[in-house]
């Protein structure tokens, strides 16, 4: 809801129309391993990742999904069929994204089972691990760890790039991993169209993923894959200046906001006598072509105190967080939203000023 001004603003000029008798088929491209794709949004996809320079689209099949959560369910089926004795085991490096855990425990499947922190993971055999970067909560960047520290290569990897865009991260080079997701809801804010894209290296894991998805919902809504191409081309032309000016470059007008946003809660800290606020390096982006400092898109707040519960001493300020607990870190972290609407995050300043000495 952080987005929402800028997309009000480009309304009149961006709006959709979907006639009655318009994309009613289940078919998109029969000629297409993922044959429910639009092609405009295939297209706009390929496009985005090449203005942006943060993925390479070569040689690569484009699944899209109903968001990324259902691409990583996809991504899980395609890995683990035919079915081993041993479910595989799934992890990923510590503080995670806390849905990982409930989307793998959620069927109780025989195919996978959530093993926690890649950190911890000393098991033989296969693995699926989950890379997560920029990382949810923390905002660091990431790299696989299981292989390297435990010299298991029987490993597959997800590279979950839900927030590696210009207006959270430096761009330092296009992504090339056999097996990377993305979210329209992180790039462009637009989380109730439910669209997500993997690119995929390998053909046989596009059918599988294809496959359940087909299974599952027998494909992703036309209407949404249109509309997600639409706003991709308004983020193009914006960055590319085609038929628009300055001022509707998204990435900038985004990046702005959290710069803003994150100056505030520096200040708001920096005198605090109860929390940390994580800190992060500049690097080099490609995309901005200048010294850039990750803006995450959660606060990731630790308690001075290590035998404080930071979610908990947050609620006595009515901050609702996400215990760190969750993310499999220790309960004296705690992960705030900060993409929320405005007058909400003034609000979340003015309690969190309680802290200040």
């Amino acid at each position: 809801m952080m987005f929402e001004p800028f997309w009000k603003k480009m309304s009149d000029k961006y709006n959709v129309t979907i006639g009655g008798g318009d994309l009613m088929s289940y078919f998109s491209d029969g000629n297409n391993v993922c044959w429910f794709l639009e092609p405009e949004l295939g297209a706009a996809i390929k496009r985005l990742h090449g203005v942006v320079g943060n993925a390479v689209t070569d040689d690569r099949y484009i699944v899209v999904g109903t968001g990324s959560s259902q691409l990583f369910q996809a991504l899980l089926y395609a890995f683990t069929t035919p079915g081993s004795p041993e479910p595989v085991s799934v992890v990923s490096s510590a503080p995670y994204y806390s849905a990982y855990a409930e989307v793998v425990g959620f069927l109780r499947s025989k195919l996978y089972k959530w093993e926690g922190d890649a950190y911890k993971f000393n098991k033989k055999g296969a693995y699926i691990e989950v890379v997560n970067s920029p990382n949810n909560p923390d905002g660091t960047l990431r790299e696989a760890v299981v292989t390297n520290r435990t010299g298991n290569g029987n490993g597959k990897l997800i590279y979950d790039f839900a927030y590696y865009w210009p207006q959270f991260t430096a761009i330092t080079g296009a992504a090339d991993y056999d097996n990377m997701l993305f979210t329209i809801s992180k790039c462009t804010g637009h989380a109730g169209s439910r669209i997500g894209w993997a690119l995929v290296k390998d053909k046989d894991i596009a059918k599988k993923m294809t496959e359940y998805i087909t299974i599952s919902s027998i494909g992703v809504s036309k209407e949404s894959q249109f509309r997600a191409a639409k706003i991709i081309e308004v983020v193009c032309n914006g960055i590319q200046n085609v038929g628009s000016d300055k001022s509707e470059n998204f990435f900038e007008y985004a990046r702005n906001i959290l710069s803003k946003r994150w100056q505030k809660l520096r200040e708001t800290l920096q005198n605090s006598e109860y929390l940390i606020l994580s800190e992060y390096s500049q690097q080099h982006c490609l995309f901005s072509g200048k010294p850039t400092e990750t803006l995450s898109a959660y606060a990731w707040l630790e308690s001075k105190d290590d035998t404080k519960d930071c979610n908990e001493f947050l609620r006595g300020l009515k901050i609702i967080g996400k215990s760190g607990k969750i993310c499999g870190a220790h309960h004296k972290f705690a992960r705030i939203n900060l993409m929320c609407r405005e007058e909400e995050f003034n609000q979340f300043i003015e309690r969190l000023s309680a802290t200040r000495s």
